[in-house]
């Protein structure tokens, strides 16, 4: 029976939060001033603790009027100046584990397709399944996610969509609350710790 590795990467695969430093890569201190004038959004979705609705907030002061040529340029760039430093040496020799065993990988993340494209290269992974901007017709992002935040029940769904009518062996790895729908949906769940683990699973971790 085919078996399919999931991945969480923020936290998972890497040891730090990505999003926020590849929104300054973008913009740099012009975030800044893009979030002061975005401020009263920004305020309102911290008071209703509303996370999906603050990143389309920050999203839109960073990428609002780029070319997505260029987004997606500096993220290629990003995911070797920065992804790369910050990869968990544990969690990415699962990942390899996996692939030495002809399972199929797949990248399931809120962060950013621009450099999870080229970090699933990198990886070895086969697909990706992530937040994304939303372009024009003209090539140019309008500050808007493209579909909904890849985080939550959406990576669950996400991961269901992906594999459509398969129904493989599903091995899943994630470190928070946003995993925990594609971790309950897995046959064999890893909640991903600052402990590190093994290079080949011994054992499946409650969820």
């Amino acid at each position: 029976m085919e078996t399919v590795a999931a991945f969480d990467v923020d936290k998972t695969l890497t040891t730090r939060d990505c999003v926020v430093p590849f929104l300054w890569r973008l913009r740099g201190p012009r975030l800044v001033a893009g979030l002061v004038s975005r401020s009263p959004s920004l305020a309102t979705a911290a008071v209703t603790r509303h996370r999906d609705r603050a990143k389309e907030v920050v999203t839109a002061a960073a990428v609002r009027g780029l070319p997505i040529d260029t987004v997606d340029r500096l993220g290629a760039e990003f995911e070797v100046g920065f992804v790369r430093r910050h990869l968990r040496p544990d969690t990415t020799a699962r990942l390899r584990w996996h692939a030495a065993k002809g399972h199929r990988i797949v990248l399931v993340s809120a962060s950013f397709r621009s450099y999870l494209e080229p970090l699933a290269e990198h990886l070895g992974a086969h697909a990706v399944l992530s937040t994304d901007v939303e372009v024009d017709e003209q090539g140019m992002c309008t500050g808007r996610l493209r579909g909904a935040n890849c985080r939550g029940a959406e990576k669950e769904r996400r991961l269901r969509e992906w594999l459509g009518d398969e129904r493989p062996v599903v091995y899943a790895y994630g470190d928070s609350s946003g995993d925990t729908a594609m971790l309950a949906f897995a046959d064999h769940a890893f909640r991903v710790t600052s402990s590190p683990i093994s290079e080949a699973p011994t054992r499946e971790v409650s969820t």
